[in-house]
């Protein structure tokens, strides 16, 4: 599926109603330059899962937790990792069997390591603000 965003509220929408459809142990991947809207799509998942806490992008921290929705939110950055072995490391694997959704941003980093049945989005510039989404793997 391809959608047009025009700005980053739209992106966030558009991953809100992503998120309604997911479940526990489900992954996404997002792709895209920097700046393109990967954490705001973060944002709209963890709305769409009902989670309050504010949306921050977690390229120092390597991983933020968040929860007190629907499903627990394990939002990963790689974009400071050198490859899969650093993100084992981090214990990826015990985040991804505690029941939440994961989100890796700079996913192409570590694409070895994703599971071909992940959620895969790419965001991609189409203007200043304009982007368009391309979703695949699943079925909004």
């Amino acid at each position: 599926m391809i959608f047009n965003s025009y700005n980053e509220k739209e992106t966030e929408n558009i991953a809100e109603k992503l998120a309604v459809t997911l479940k526990s142990g489900d992954i996404i991947t997002l792709y895209g330059d920097l700046g393109v809207g990967k954490t705001a799509f973060c944002r709209g998942l963890a709305r769409g899962l009902g989670i309050a806490q504010r949306v921050t992008s977690p390229t120092f921290t390597i991983v933020n937790e968040y929860s007190g929705g629907a499903l627990p939110l394990f939002h990963f950055d790689m974009y400071r990792l050198g490859g899969s072995d650093e993100l084992f490391e981090l214990g990826f694997d015990d985040y991804t069997e505690r029941g939440g959704v994961v989100a890796v941003e700079w996913s192409e980093r570590v694409a070895d390591a994703m599971p071909p049945d992940a959620i895969k989005v790419t965001i991609t510039r189409t203007g200043e603000t304009e982007r368009t989404i391309e979703i695949t793997g699943s079925e909004l």
